[in-house]
């Protein structure tokens, strides 16, 4: 396998300065942009899958092992806090469990069972999809679950970093970004690890963005619970609007602070119930109602 072979590039890391060695790992990690943009068709029509089933009530479920499986919880649960989704919405599950996370837990992976039953645990139906995570591509328990999730209609891909994988052949989809021999031979926590936190990146956000849970490009539902979250819902009401600060604050206060309602409110000159039911309208999305408002008669 590419993810285990020896980099020639980096046999003699251990002797160099340490700017040397920080400038080879750069230069490495500099294939990795490459690498994912290849695949960019396969990751196009996963996003795609992945909005269509999610848009009529199901969810992203991600399964790995080990640092996949760790990337695909770390990249689920930051969802809720800046999209506004519910949690139970996009799901990680790594083999181990929770333990898992911070912890090694021996032979997890090897369980492809494990796989199939993690996802029946959560409930998995026809309406999800499921992405699995495994830079080897040949993980049992990721291939395990992929399986299973195919033969009960799921959306399927799998995201692996070797060609001709097990993980993408599970898959309806195959995304293989083959990043070449790790810095650190077999380390696949490097290269590989990027990789698939830049395919995860452009899966989930995408996704948001078709779901409307973006105007342009500000997340306008954004969850504000902290003090750093409050000013930016202030900034991004007052960007996506023209108005001051201080404006901003009270159309976020007449709305209980959601900025795409505040947003709303301020372009059409509604009061909170109304932009709300305008959003409505439109199912969530603030463009089409914004537009919609402007082209009705006055």
């Amino acid at each position: 396998m590419v993810t285990e072979s020896v980099n020639p590039d980096t046999t003699l890391i251990d002797e160099l300065s340490t700017i040397e060695q920080i400038r080879l790992m750069n230069a490495q990690d500099a294939d990795v942009a490459a690498a994912v943009g290849a695949q960019a068709e396969p990751i196009a029509r996963t996003v795609d899958a992945v909005a269509e089933r999610m848009a009529r009530g199901g969810r992203l479920l991600y399964v790995g092992a080990g640092t996949a499986g760790r990337l695909g919880v770390l990249d689920a649960s930051e969802i809720p806090p800046t999209f506004g989704m519910d949690p139970g919405r996009v799901i990680g599950l790594i083999a181990g469990g929770e333990r898992a996370i911070q912890h090694a837990v021996e032979n997890a992976e090897d369980d492809a069972a494990q796989g199939a039953a993690d996802l029946d645990t959560v409930g998995l139906t026809a309406d999800d999809a499921v992405v699995g995570l495994a830079a080897s591509g040949r993980t049992p328990y990721v291939i395990g679950a992929l399986q299973h999730a195919r033969e009960r209609g799921a959306f399927t891909a799998g995201l692996s970093c070797n060609p001709d994988s097990k993980v993408a052949a599970a898959a309806e989809v195959g995304i293989e970004v083959v990043v070449g021999p790790e810095v650190i031979t077999g380390s696949t926590r490097l290269k590989s690890g990027t990789a698939q936190k830049l395919v995860l990146n452009m899966i989930s956000t995408l996704t948001m963005i078709k779901l409307g849970k973006t105007y342009g490009n500000l997340m306008v539902d954004v969850r504000a619970t902290n003090e750093k979250l409050h000013r930016r819902s202030e900034r991004l009401v007052s960007i996506a609007t023209g108005v001051d600060s201080a404006e901003a604050r009270t159309a976020l206060d007449a709305c209980g602070g959601s900025v795409k309602t505040a947003i709303a409110m301020v372009v059409t000159g509604s009061d909170a119930a109304q932009a709300q039911a305008l959003l409505d309208e439109h199912g969530g999305f603030l463009k089409p109602a914004i537009a919609a408002h402007k082209g009705a008669p006055t």
